[in-house]
């Protein structure tokens, strides 16, 4: 027993260990930057809210512009077409929620938190819309926790992630091209860095390229930061295209520390870095997906689906 007692208590103190340690090269990591102004941003996480209540989960970003331009406006669109319904907040990452309300001093609701909100401000039906891009682990984890509230509330509906059906990608891949086309003159590739996951649904990547390249969009290339296809498979990519320039844009909701970072950063791995060293003139477009019109109005289509479930 006391050896029992003991192991949880190291496992414990390393668990603590690794979380501080996050936190500390995340603060790191955003120090050269101007993240903007967090007060002209809304948690949205008033009581008295009524009996239906449109909660919208995001992974989430302490670069307080980004999350007003993305996340933010997201839920304005929401909450436009949908003014019955009232719209509130939730972030999956505990590291981003602390960093930004001890940084900021901006509360942010957790799953938890906002679900327990929920179910103090009497609310009946909730309607839950991920701004998340695929249906992964995140999305998984999201769904289990709705299911442990379940008898918590007369109905929960869940809608889809942005890319989940034929139709999403085709939309997807309309908006962003729509958004870069300046850029496109056939001697520049353009390439979006998504995030990336060890999870089956890493394979959105794949099928998007694939949408890319079946509607002509040669020039198109998608990479992860933290999966497959790497920035070294985009630069082979961009080699044997013969391309002199690059343009880099995140394809993430937000532009946070990825994009500013791993992707347009100036530590020699960064994907500025890698195509740099290998002689091409590189602009980094430091805007989230949740910055086009077309993303927020296709992520407003998946909360309507959802809503129409409701008895």
């Amino acid at each position: 027993m006391k050896k029992l007692l003991a192991m949880l208590l190291i496992l414990c103190m390393v668990s603590g260990l690794l979380a501080a340690s996050a936190g500390a090269a995340f603060a790191e990591d955003e120090e050269n930057h101007n993240t903007g102004d967090a007060s002209l941003d809304d948690p949205l996480n008033a009581d008295g809210i009524g009996e239906k209540e449109l909660l919208v989960v995001s992974f989430g970003t302490s670069f307080n512009d980004s999350r007003r331009l993305t996340i933010g406006a997201i839920e304005k669109a929401l909450q436009d077409a949908y003014p019955d319904w009232s719209v509130r907040r939730a972030f999956t990452s505990q590291i981003i929620i602390d960093h930004v309300a001890k940084r900021d001093g901006e509360i942010i609701d957790n799953v938890h938190d906002a679900l327990e909100r929920a179910v103090k401000n009497g609310v009946k039906v909730l309607a839950v819309q991920p701004t998340h891009l695929m249906s992964g682990f995140e999305y998984n984890d999201l769904k289990n926790e709705l299911a442990e509230y379940a008898d918590a509330f007369e109905q929960i509906v869940l809608g889809d992630a942005l890319l989940t059906i034929d139709r999403d990608y085709d939309m997807l891949a309309e908006a962003v091209t729509e958004a870069t086309a300046a850029y496109d003159d056939g001697k520049t590739a353009i390439c979006f860095m998504g995030h990336g996951t060890e999870a089956e649904s890493n394979a959105v990547y794949a099928k998007m390229q694939t949408v890319l390249s079946e509607a002509g969009c040669e020039h198109y290339y998608i990479g992860t930061v933290e999966a497959e296809p790497s920035v070294e498979d985009l630069l082979e990519a961009v080699k044997e295209g013969g391309y002199q320039r690059v343009v880099l844009r995140p394809l993430m909701i937000v532009a946070g520390d990825h994009a500013n970072n791993d992707m347009a950063g100036d530590e020699e791995d960064s994907w500025k870095s890698v195509f740099e060293a290998a002689g091409y003139e590189v602009t980094c477009v430091l805007e989230g997906l949740g910055q086009l019109p077309a993303v927020r109005q296709l992520i407003v289509e998946h909360a309507g689906e959802a809503l129409a479930k409701v008895k």
